[in-house]
């Protein structure tokens, strides 16, 4: 089901200043500020915090069909990729007018208003925030408990290869074919494989989150050498890719296909295959 905002899926050409540190801009008739655009985020790369917005705005034609009407679970870095970071639920205040927002409430009773990113000025003003990569809700705003994929992180342990990862990945593929689904795969922009499945929209998160696990549990006890379901760290063997199902739990999120991961080589998870034999970053 496509955005119903008509402007996610136009190109926008918008250059950023280099030589400015602050600075104001028009953007479909919104005013957007950012800040500190030279400020170092990859200091041995070179690349700032203006050259990460600039990138965004590049991809957000293709990139924002894929998280709009989506709340958006804000990761921040405010001095960069090496620096620490926090998780932030609520959109900020002050923030524009303009932020769209979407209300969820949790089982503690707890309501937050989480940021949508429908839009250039918006993906502008989220990245602004120290926002590296994008980690979206699995449901649309309109329902947030029935999301309409359900997915697997492939991520591999200490000890294994991302040739094995690249296994890994082809068995879920099969095992996913094999029920009748169209697995789709994108790198995780970090060590792994994200294979996502869209689904209609019905089952509620928890009953995708019990067959993601069922899934993941029955594929890792026939390659047992291979991957595994353990999700406990201490627990899990050596060598090993975790078929990881827990991030279908409600509430988790995986970064969003486009988005650059806070990794040394300001890598970008995204749908391309490895020919080489380099493992990623």
């Amino acid at each position: 089901m496509a955005p119903k905002n008509a402007d996610v899926a136009k190109p926008t050409a918008i250059t950023l200043p280099t030589d400015l540190d602050n600075v104001t801009l028009t953007v479909a008739q919104r005013e957007v500020r950012l800040t500190n655009l030279r400020k170092p985020f990859w200091p041995t790369l070179g690349i700032t915090k203006g050259a990460l917005i600039q990138y965004y705005v590049d991809v957000a034609s293709v990139l924002l069909p894929h998280i709009a009407d989506r709340a958006m679970v804000m990761k921040r870095y405010p001095h960069g990729a090496d620096g620490p970071f926090f998780f932030m639920k609520r959109a900020p205040t002050p923030r524009p007018a303009w932020i769209r927002t979407c209300r969820i409430v949790h089982d503690s009773g707890n309501v937050i208003d989480f940021p949508v990113i429908d839009d250039v000025p918006s993906l502008m003003w989220v990245i602004n925030l120290g926002c590296i990569d994008l980690n979206q809700w699995y449901a649309r705003c309109d329902d947030v408990n029935s999301p309409d994929y359900v997915h697997f992180d492939l991520d591999p342990g200490e000890g294994a290869t991302f040739a094995q990862v690249r296994e890994c990945g082809l068995l879920v593929r099969d095992a996913l074919q094999v029920l009748g689904m169209k697995p789709l795969v994108k790198t995780s922009g970090s060590k792994g494989l994200h294979v996502y499945v869209p689904i209609v929209r019905g089952p509620v998160q928890k009953d995708v989150w019990t067959f993601a696990k069922a899934l993941a549990v029955e594929l890792a006890a026939r390659s047992p050498l291979l991957m595994t379901s353990e999700y406990r760290v201490a627990k899990r063997p050596r060598g090993r890719v975790l078929v990881d199902y827990n991030q279908n739990a409600w509430g988790r999120t995986l970064a969003s296909i486009y988005s650059v991961r806070p990794r040394p080589r300001a890598t970008v998870s995204g749908n391309r295959c490895w020919h080489r034999k380099e493992e990623p970053t």
